[in-house]
């Protein structure tokens, strides 16, 4: 699908493995007008069944990793843009519109530089991964970039061009350096990043679940 056969708007997508319990009140703050698709990556806690019952789309990807279902869900997206964000209610999904706004001609991506609301929102190991990997892509790419982009919007052509990037968790990284490869132009705002809302986060809740992050990270070239 080409950008003159996009649709016109907004889709969120939402890859999701074991959210039921986050996922109402992320998709209760989701703007009028977007569209939602919640990719069930595996899920064993009824995490489809509650999307589908807020009025979300759900789409399977029954390959485990998180760039697997961010794919599974650009490819099932029919408008021009298209958003991604965390199912835990980390991030809010009101403050989507403010990343929307900033595309004006020749902008590809707005990606979100997260401000912790609360003390111990990102721990210690993530922020200083963070930090290290953001500095790789501004000093080896060029890309004026603080964060690694957990919430962004960017159009759904130039993703689709990119290809598969990554299967696991190191698919925001890949995104920005194939990105910076193409010679997009990426903006940078920021974002309020809140204590998830329920569970414990799969990447940074845990030094292990860092660790598997940082080496998928690390794989990226």
């Amino acid at each position: 699908m080409t950008e003159l056969d996009s649709e016109p708007g907004v889709t969120v997508v939402i890859p999701c493995r074991d959210e039921a319990e986050a996922l109402p009140g992320v998709l209760s703050a989701i703007p009028m007008g977007y569209r939602v698709i919640v990719v069930d990556n595996g899920s064993t806690d009824g995490t489809a069944d509650v999307a589908r019952a807020a009025g979300a789309t759900v789409v399977t990807e029954p390959t485990p990793g998180y760039g697997s279902a961010v794919h599974t869900g650009v490819d099932a997206a029919r408008t021009e843009l298209v958003a991604v964000l965390d199912g835990d209610g980390s991030l809010d999904p009101g403050e989507l519109p403010r990343l929307v706004a900033e595309f004006g001609p020749g902008v590809d991506m707005v990606v979100g530089r997260r401000r912790a609301a609360a003390p111990g929102a990102l721990p210690l190991h993530a922020r200083i991964g963070n930090w290290a990997f953001a500095f790789r892509l501004r000093r080896h790419y060029g890309l004026p970039v603080h964060d690694i982009a957990a919430m962004r919007v960017a159009r759904r052509d130039r993703l689709q061009a990119l290809g598969h990037l990554h299967a696991r968790s190191g698919y925001p990284l890949a995104l920005l350096t194939g990105a910076a490869r193409a010679g997009w132009l990426v903006l940078e705002r920021d974002i309020t990043y809140r204590p998830r809302t329920h569970g414990e986060s799969k990447v940074s809740g845990s030094w292990l679940g860092t660790l598997r992050a940082a080496r998928d990270f690390w794989s990226v070239r």
